[in-house]
């Protein structure tokens, strides 16, 4: 089971990325896949989750990130709209093989799989 993140890199402020996430494995196809943060200095931190169908999102994205799962591709991704300096991080895939409770969904240890991270970085 791999759990693969790329499409970071460096964005000027008021600009977009998407982040993709790639899951492998021999049947593998998780019914729970999210994001989390980490900035420099800072504790990781919950972003979206796509969570056997319903999504849910960090009140500071809300508006401005959209979470899509393609289950015929086994991918997440993250669309992020009008990127801030304060979402420069390094972005991190996650996800379960089962739905994940909504009360958990927005703590790390609910996941079982990470994958390696990919660095996005705004400037201002």
């Amino acid at each position: 089971v791999q759990l693969q993140a790329s499409g970071g890199g460096l964005v000027q402020a008021g600009g977009s990325l998407r982040l993709s996430c790639a899951a492998s494995g021999r049947t593998f196809s998780p019914n729970a896949m999210g994001w989390f943060r980490q900035a420099p200095g800072k504790e990781r931190e919950f972003v979206a989750i796509w969570n056997a169908g319903a999504t849910y999102y960090a009140d500071f994205v809300t508006g401005r990130f959209t979470i899509f799962r393609d289950r015929a591709k086994n991918t997440l991704s993250l669309q992020m709209n009008s990127l801030k300096p304060e979402d420069t991080a390094v972005y991190y895939c996650a996800a379960g093989r089962n739905r994940i409770a909504s009360g958990s969904a927005r703590s790390d240890y609910a996941y079982t799989y990470w994958g390696q991270g990919t660095l996005v970085t705004v400037s201002s």
